[in-house]
């Protein structure tokens, strides 16, 4: 059985505005850094892959994000990278998840954009208004 394939396709036309398939364009603006765009999709994607999971659990869930990071040159190979991203959610999750920190675990490991990242995240969860640690 193969996998599921997903392809996204995005375009900036001559006015610098974004393009995603056939969706409305967005314009985010000379502030708006490729960075930047990076560090939103890191919080929306990971965001969308505790929604996901918590609803296969049964459980819904909703909140924020917020992420940082660092550019420098990478010591392995010269070139200018992320070397540092943290990425800080403060989520709500009702009801209450049995296993809260197996529940982020997964949220982490199957956010699209974090696993292609070469630059190891670190998170921090805030979950139904306590810090949690997966893996610990």
């Amino acid at each position: 059985m193969s996998p599921k394939t997903f392809e996204y396709r995005t375009s900036i036309d001559a006015e610098g505005a974004l393009c995603a398939e056939e969706r409305h364009p967005l314009d985010p603006g000379e502030e708006w850094t490729p960075e930047h765009l990076l560090l939103g999709a890191l919080s929306r994607c990971t965001l969308s892959s505790l929604r996901h999971h918590a609803r296969q659990a049964g459980l819904e869930a909703r909140g924020a994000a917020s992420a940082s990071g660092v550019v420098t040159k990478r010591e392995r190979d010269g070139r200018y990278a992320f070397v540092e991203i943290q990425c800080g959610l403060d989520v709500t999750v009702e009801p209450p998840p049995a296993d809260p920190a197996e529940l982020i675990g997964l949220a982490e490991r199957d956010c699209f954009i974090g696993a292609s990242l070469t630059v190891q995240v670190e998170y921090e969860w805030r979950l139904n208004g306590a810090l949690v640690h997966p893996g610990a």
